[in-house]
């Protein structure tokens, strides 16, 4: 190829859509033989808090959950309801012309308790009607097996992923949708933004009572993400053999950081933090433990249990593209830090950068550093990258005229989509591009309905008040005339 050839635009088959998470839009949260996941059991943040409630979670608040039928207290377990309204709503992403829709099945819908040996056949059912309206209008399913949804029963009977047991129960899982959708899903992922796992509870479903030091659960949490490894793996065995040509992806939390200045001690420190983020792609799509991880693990007391061919399925079974979230940007200098941007990232070394806006949430608005992150995965990976989340959530209100005017969402989505295609221009072979979200739903990290991301506004509040009725906001419209032209017409 001659320097001259370069792509110019977004290819034909590109991916245009929009994504989702089962815990965040389905509801119906005890019907047809559902039972809890992780999600269900966080209570929502109280009234004029945007904090995350997400990794509180102790045996105590567990044990409450379960014992409470409220969805007022757990607000994902109303969701936007999209268990009932999936018709209308596929319908409005096909109006929009929607190439891809990225959903997940909610494990405890098929094994409501996770250790069952036949699935729940409803559960099944409902995403067997939930594809079919898909292909109904062309639209490419994008199916994420484990979006921070593990059956809670699987928490209390072995702490989640913090035993070993978790891999057979969810290849078990694995295998069944694998074989029931093996004529209807092309494109899978395992575990969503799988390094947020070294948060805790929400990614990796294992409780921390009684660990008092962070080494304590840095061991914890690295150990139940070593079996998510080996689990992801496995899966991409499985699917390769019972739906040949299909591909599986590993989902990353994308958190681009810069060194806050040119100290070399910043520089070094973000060098660290880049590292600790792209780990979890060099285990996925290299197949192997960086030797940068020996020093960390020996500075933080973390030993890795691991069976004797553990490592042999890792480089054996690695996955075939790298699928991304992107919402920010992070400067990264040596001395730790606590404030809103530090908490936003989850890098405790974080501070504002004073080139940049902020969402009202504090998320910084970083454009560029989509491009900068498409090049730096390309170029240490040669993998097919995949963007499957960016968006913005804000305060949507709705006008004297009866419409949501929401200008501030179409210049933020245009700004990445323009970064998008000179990363395309750059070499970056890119799949596909799916907004977070395309329908109002309830937030992951607040569980908030406030915090509105989508095309379709949702008539439903914080308090789960509301009628459910969708509605188009000029976003709708706009998108639309995007995928139509293929990302050549932003205005």
């Amino acid at each position: 190829m001659y320097a001259t050839d370069y792509p110019k635009t977004f290819p034909e088959n590109f991916l245009w859509g929009g994504a989702t998470a089962a815990s965040q839009i389905e509801g119906a949260w005890n019907i047809d033989g559902k039972k809890l996941s992780g999600a269900e059991c966080i209570k929502g943040a109280k009234k004029g808090n945007i904090n995350s409630t997400l990794d509180d979670a102790t045996l105590r608040s567990i044990t409450e959950a379960v014992n409470s039928d409220s969805e007022k207290e757990y607000p994902k377990r109303h969701g936007n309801d999209f268990y009932h309204h999936y018709k209308e709503d596929i319908r409005l992403l096909a109006d929009m012309g929607f190439k891809a829709f990225r959903i997940s099945i909610a494990w405890s819908r098929i094994f409501p308790n996770g250790d069952e040996l036949t699935p729940n056949e409803k559960g099944l059912e409902f995403y067997d009607r939930v594809f079919d309206e898909m292909r109904k209008y062309n639209i490419e399913p994008v199916v994420t097996l484990s979006h921070y949804e593990m059956p809670i029963g699987l928490t209390l009977k072995y702490n989640g992923w913090a035993s070993r047991q978790a891999i057979s129960d969810f290849t078990r899982y694995t295998e069944t949708v694998f074989r029931r959708y093996k004529d209807k899903v092309k494109y899978w992922m395992t575990f969503n933004e799988i390094n947020t796992g070294t948060t805790g509870f929400h990614a990796t479903g294992a409780l921390e009572d009684g660990l008092k030091t962070e080494n304590e659960k840095l061991q914890l949490r690295y150990q139940a993400l070593h079996y998510q490894f080996v689990a992801s793996s496995l899966a991409t065995k499985q699917l390769h053999e019972i739906i040949p040509g299909a591909k599986m992806g590993c989902m990353l939390a994308r958190m681009q950081t810069y060194p806050a200045t040119c100290n070399p001690a910043d520089v070094v420190m973000a060098q660290k933090v880049d590292r600790l983020n792209l780990f979890f792609t060099d285990v996925q799509v290299c197949g192997e433990y960086p030797e940068y991880m020996n020093r960390y693990f020996a500075e933080h007391n973390i030993t890795i249990k691991m069976l004797a061919n553990d490592q042999q399925i890792l480089k054996k079974y690695p996955v075939d593209y790298l699928s991304l979230s992107y919402y920010m940007s992070s400067a990264t200098t040596a001395k730790e830090v606590n404030d809103l941007t530090a908490e936003a990232t989850g890098n405790q070394h974080a501070v504002r950068n004073k080139y940049l806006k902020t969402t009202p949430w504090g998320w910084q608005i970083d454009p560029q550093g989509l491009r900068i992150a498409l090049n730096t995965l390309w170029d240490r990976y040669r993998t097919p990258l995949f963007v499957v989340e960016n968006g913005m959530g804000s305060y949507d209100k709705i006008s004297e005229d009866g419409k949501v005017h929401d200008d501030y969402r179409i210049s933020y989505l245009r700004a990445h989509i323009e970064q998008m295609k000179e990363a395309v221009k750059d070499g970056v072979q890119l799949m596909g591009y799916l907004t977070w979200a395309p329908i109002d739903l309830v937030s992951f990290s607040t569980s908030q309905m406030s915090k509105r991301y989508g095309f379709v506004y949702v008539d439903l509040d914080d308090d789960g008040n509301g009628t459910l009725e969708r509605m188009p906001k000029d976003s709708f419209y706009w998108y639309k005339k995007v995928i139509a032209t293929n990302g050549e017409n932003l205005d």
